[in-house]
């Protein structure tokens, strides 16, 4: 209330001060031009009395000056002649008797003989008072004198300021209503609840938040008071989640268990992530910044390992409106809302990002590892470029780290398989592990590789190399073994090169047990509304358009699905999430067109007025987009033709908490040989997916969610937690003499 009556009074004070000072303009404005336009009555009446005046003042002749008044007639008023001596010789009967026995208006024309004016009270009547010399003969003989009645001024000035002060009422009572209002609807209301919430989370009753203040409106006090209060649910609901997991005796790994965790290992010491991929990327559509999150299993994996332990994470600035919202050596804090670790931005030229994102990594290295019949394509110019965007990086790390003592670095993937040896050259005590989150094919198709030799040295500069399954870690270490002179241990899966030893072994990725905070609510009813369906059944499908994800395959799958079983038309409709991908790649944009085509083709082929088998769209989905499709499609498929591990399955499994639905899982996935309760399935036997298809949607209820709780129960249990958790945990491990030898 204090506040309100606050606002109020300022808002009246700043009205009054505005409207008195634009009134006192007007007022002056308006004065200005009523006294000129006397004057100009004043001096028109003025000189034309000058010249029938002047002979008569020149012999000094009052009868003389009364009879050419006189026969002015009543029509002109307020005149008075004066002699040279500025003694009043005549003036009309309306003035006559409130002249004074001396003007000083007339007196100062008559002594400087130039016309003089101002304003006298004559007779209660305020006058505009105009003096003009009377020159006969080049000689001055007196003066005539005009007096205008001027006290409509004082009553045009008084309305003037009547009216404002009325506007001045109206105008501050509305202002001031509509400011308690909206008080009251933006400030007053939110903080009660914000309020409301704080006390609901102290007595331990799971509220859900409220909508975060708008730190616009705010400010920095009430967006950390937000803050602060998620940080309150979650480390509640952190204890909650700990004490049940005591209390059942299960050894689940959590945000809070791997945060505490960190923080005893590592001890204070930096955590760094490096990443092609940013956790978030800032865009321009029209003249707003939007953030958005990629569709990347890699962010997915550990944007949540970040949150709980901090630190640093280095990735290549992808975003349009990146520069605009990072500082001078481009960090910012993420999640933008609630910073819990720093965003490092790369910053790479066209050229740069072409020839090693585009063409050495995801024309080379991806179809290499991937094998499914697309032929790698090596360049010298784009090696080139991968090795000097690697260096970028590299200098980018050592920047961020050249502070830290013993840091720890984190990389991910093969888009920087030269990026350990070249931190480890410059900094031994460094801790470095490459994860690899794509397959390691055998050594005789990884052999086809011009630049083996160089790639395995680079990666072997790490302490410690990842791969999802044990069966990439033999693949790797015999390619290895077949090119480069080592020793490798198989007892304990390591390779050394010269004093230099480096670690293999395989740690499964995953997602975290929470696809998304705080999920939409959203009924199944609702989400067929939005997409202008109706169907008994649905099925879904989340990907990037990537030729490895077996998309079309999938698609002739359900068509063979709907020839083979007519009685499920106009029942199903599959729905397939598609993210553009890798566009400026003739395979990628290849792939995009035979998705496109097939989807028009089956569509064109079974739907009917009110029905069509297969709802494509194509889009960047954010997760909590994609949470709905998960959590009301009767099944989900996942048909990849090679995958290292593919977290959309433990994605699909980790959002039915309602323990229904059915995974459709490709057995050349990663995730194949943890999610066995899936319908694992050959993504190349249309025949063998179909008949997946029809034992999902018949599969009786009972069984379905005996397989949803085994599947939920292995993504709960080995999550990205424990993943993080193992990996760290590992690394730490390595013996600090170990860390500081340098790599060979």
């Amino acid at each position: 209330m204090k506040f309100t009556l606050r606002l109020v009074s300022a808002i009246w004070l700043s009205v009054m001060l505005v409207i008195g000072a634009f009134a006192y303009l007007q007022i002056r404005d308006e004065r200005e031009r009523l006294v000129s336009d006397l004057q100009r009555r004043a001096v028109l009446i003025g000189e034309g009395l000058s010249d029938a005046l002047e002979p008569a003042a020149a012999r000094q002749s009052s009868a003389a000056v009364e009879r050419i008044l006189k026969k002015l007639g009543p029509a002109q008023r307020g005149i008075a002649v004066y002699d040279r001596f500025a003694t009043l010789m005549a003036a009309t009967p309306d003035v006559a008797g409130t002249l004074p026995p001396s003007l000083p208006e007339v007196t100062d024309t008559v002594s400087r003989n130039l016309p003089t004016q101002g304003f006298r009270v004559l007779g209660d009547v305020n006058r505009f008072v105009y003096a003009t010399p009377l020159i006969y003969d080049n000689q001055p003989v007196g003066a005539v004198a005009v007096f205008l009645d001027a006290s409509h001024l004082n009553q045009i000035e008084w309305d003037r300021w009547s009216y404002s002060a009325i506007r001045f009422l109206v105008l501050a009572a509305v202002i001031s209503i509509i400011a308690a209002l909206v008080v009251k609807v933006s400030i007053t209301r939110p903080m009660a609840e914000i309020s409301e919430w704080t006390r609901a989370l102290r007595s331990g009753r799971p509220v859900p938040p409220p909508n975060v203040a708008d730190a616009n409106l705010f400010g920095p006090l009430a967006l950390e008071v937000s803050r602060l209060a998620r940080s309150m649910q979650r480390a509640q609901a952190a204890a909650q989640q700990e004490a049940a997991l005591r209390l059942s005796g299960e050894s689940v790994w959590t945000e809070a268990r791997l945060k505490q965790f960190v923080g005893q290992q590592l001890a204070g010491r930096l955590l760094v992530v490096v990443s092609n991929r940013e956790p978030v990327s800032h865009v321009w559509r029209g003249s707003q910044i939007h953030a958005q999150a990629p569709a990347s299993g890699l962010v997915t994996a550990m944007d949540p390992v970040m949150r709980a332990c901090g630190g640093v994470w280095v990735a290549h600035a992808s975003g349009d409106a990146d520069r605009e919202t990072a500082d001078a050596r481009g960090r910012l804090g993420v999640p933008v809302d609630d910073p819990r670790y720093t965003l490092r931005r790369v910053w790479l030229t066209k050229e740069e990002e072409q020839g090693y994102y585009a063409g050495f990594s995801n024309e080379g290295l991806w179809p290499l590892c991937h094998i499914v019949h697309t032929r790698p394509i090596f360049r010298p110019d784009d090696w080139a470029y991968y090795l000097e965007v690697n260096r970028k990086f590299a200098d980018t790390v050592l920047d961020q780290i050249k502070d830290a003592e013993a840091p720890l670095v984190l990389i991910q993937d093969y888009h920087f398989a030269a990026l350990p040896a070249l931190i480890k050259a410059e900094r031994p005590d460094a801790r470095v592990a490459i994860f690899w989150h794509i397959p390691w094919p055998n050594f005789e198709a990884f052999g086809i590789c011009p630049w083996q030799p160089e790639l395995l040295a680079g990666m072997l500069g790490a302490d410690l190399i990842g791969f999802h399954t044990q069966y990439y870690c033999n693949n790797f270490l015999e390619t290895v073994d077949r090119a480069l002179e080592a020793r490798i241990d198989w007892e304990r899966f390591a390779v050394t090169r010269g004093e230099h030893e480096t670690h293999v072994k395989p740690f499964p990725i995953s997602v975290a047990p929470e696809f998304v905070d705080e999920p939409p609510r959203i009924s199944r009813a609702e989400l067929l509304r939005r997409l202008g369906i109706t169907a008994e059944f649905v099925g879904v499908g989340v990907e990037r358009i990537d030729y490895t994800k077996g998309i079309p395959e999938r698609l002739r799958a359900l068509r063979y699905f709907f020839e083979t079983y007519p009685e499920y038309r106009e029942r199903l409709v599959f729905v397939q999430l598609a993210a553009p991908s890798r566009t400026t790649i003739k395979r990628y944009q290849d792939i995009q067109h035979e998705v496109e085509d097939t989807v028009r083709e089956i569509n064109q082929m079974f739907q009917t007025k009110t029905w069509r088998p297969i709802l494509y769209l194509k889009a960047h989905h954010e997760h909590r987009d994609i949470w709905a499709y998960y959590r009301h499609a009767d099944f989900c498929m996942v048909t990849s033709l090679h995958d290292g591990m593919n977290l959309v399955a433990k994605e699909f499994a980790s959002v039915r908490d309602d323990d229904d639905g059915v995974l459709i899982l490709s057995r050349f996935a990663g995730a194949s040989h943890e999610l066995r309760d899936a319908l694992i399935v050959n993504p190349y036997d249309l025949a063998g997916m179909a008949e997946a298809i029809r034992a999902a949607l018949e599969m009786s209820p009972d069984e379905r969610r005996l397989r949803m709780i085994r599947m939920r129960h292995s993504v709960v249990e080995h999550n990205i937690y424990r993943w993080a958790g193992l990996l760290l945990s590992e690394l730490a491990r390595i013996p600090v003499e170990m860390a500081g030898a340098k790599a060979s």
